[in-house]
C-alpha cells in the first residue's frame, strides 16, 4: 500500500525473509524512519531536563531587586542542571542503543531505568562535563585576553592545550555513557577504557563530531535568524538523533573492544549478535514474504445493497 498515493486496495508481494539485510547508511535512515516519532517523544523527555537552564532568565530576573536572592537562585539552578543532565543523558542512551540493536523499548520506562540505575556514576561523568565546558569558554575568554595584555603569543599555548584536552574529552563521551548502560563497569574502567577508545576508533570519532558539529551550527543559524523555527525543532531535535547517530557510529566499537572480549573468555557469544531469528524447525508457519502474488485493486461496479 502506498502511503502517498490514492491507491489504498492493492497489496504488494512483501519482503522475504532471505532479502538481505540492510547495512551502512540504508540500516541507519531505515531506523530512523522506523523510529521516527519515538525519537521526537524521546527528544521531549529528555528536554526537560534543561528545564533549570530555561527558568534562569525568568526566575533570576524576577529577584533582580534581591541580589542574594537571585545568586541563590542562580546556583541551584546551574547546580541542579549539572547533577541531572548526566543521568538524564543516560537514560536517553540506553532507549536508543535498544532501537540499534532492534529491541522493543517502552520509551518512558526505560529512559526512567537508566535514568535511576546509573545516576551515581552518570552524575558524577554530566558534571565534570559541565566544568570542563566551562572550562573551555573560560580559556577562549580568558588567555586571548591575557596575550593581548602581555603581549606575548605563549598565553596561546595553553589555550590551545587546554581545547586539545577538551577535544578528547568529547571523543571519550562518546564511549562513556554506552559503556555505562550496556556493562557494569565501574567508573574508573569506564573512564580508562573510554580515554583508550577515543584513540583508538578516530575516523569514527571524527565522523561523529564533525556531523555534530555541522548539525549544531545549523541549529544557531535558526536560532539566530529563524527563532520561531528553532523553538519548534528544539524541543523534539536534534539531541535524539545526534546521540542516536554516535550510537550507531559508536556502538560497534564498543562491542569489538570491550562487549565481545569479554562474552569470548567466558566462552559465550554476545547476546546482542545473535540472529533470534527462528530456524526452519522451529517455524510454525512458512513466511511468505516475497512470494506472494499481489492482490489487485478491486473494481469498482454496481452492486445490489443489503439492506
Amino acid at each position: 500500500m502506498g502511503l502517498f498515493s490514492k491507491d489504498y486496495e492493492s497489496a504488494g508481494v512483501g519482503i522475504s525473509k532471505n532479502a538481505p539485510k540492510k547495512k551502512g547508511a540504508a540500516l541507519f535512515f531505515d531506523i530512523i524512519g522506523r523510529k521516527l516519532w519515538k525519537m521526537m517523544e524521546l527528544n521531549l523527555l529528555y528536554m526537560l531536563f534543561f528545564l533549570p537552564l530555561i527558568m534562569i532568565l525568568p526566575i533570576v530576573g524576577a529577584l533582580r531587586n534581591h541580589e542574594t536572592a537571585a545568586i541563590i537562585a542562580l546556583a541551584v539552578l546551574i547546580l541542579l542542571f549539572m547533577l541531572l543532565i548526566g543521568p538524564a543523558t543516560a537514560g536517553l542512551t540506553k532507549v536508543l542503543r535498544l532501537f540499534f540493536i532492534n529491541k522493543h523499548s517502552f520509551i518512558v520506562r526505560d529512559f526512567f531505568n537508566g535514568f535511576k540505575s546509573n545516576f551515581k556514576n552518570a552524575a558524577i561523568v554530566g558534571f565534570l562535563n559541565c566544568l570542563i565546558i566551562l572550562s573551555a569558554i573560560a580559556s577562549w575568554k580568558v588567555y586571548p585576553y591575557l596575550a593581548a595584555q602581555t603581549g606575548s603569543k605563549a598565553m596561546f599555548i595553553p589555550m590551545i592545550i587546554a581545547f586539545s584536552l577538551f577535544l578528547v574529552i568529547i571523543m571519550m563521551n562518546h564511549y562513556i555513557y554506552l559503556m555505562m548502560i550496556a556493562t557494569s563497569l565501574s567508573l574508573k574502567n569506564l573512564i580508562k577504557n573510554s580515554f583508550a577508545l577515543a584513540f583508538v576508533a578516530v575516523k569514527q570519532n571524527f565522523f561523529v563530531f564533525i556531523i555534530s558539529l555541522v548539525t549544531l551550527a545549523i541549529m544557531v543559524v535558526l536560532m539566530l535568524w529563524l527563532m520561531p523555527v528553532f523553538l519548534l525543532l528544539v524541543p523534539f531535535f536534534p539531541a535524539a538523533f545526534l546521540y542516536f547517530l554516535n550510537c550507531f557510529v559508536c556502538y560497534p566499537v564498543v562491542q569489538k573492544y570491550v562487549i565481545n572480549p569479554y562474552y569470548t573468555s567466558i566462552g559465550e557469544v554476545n547476546p546482542e549478535l545473535v540472529d533470534e531469528t527462528p530456524t526452519a524447525e522451529e517455524r510454525v508457519f512458512e513466511d511468505m514474504g516475497g512470494k506472494e502474488a499481489p492482490v489487485e485493486k478491486r473494481k469498482k461496479g454496481k452492486g445490489k445493497r443489503i439492506s
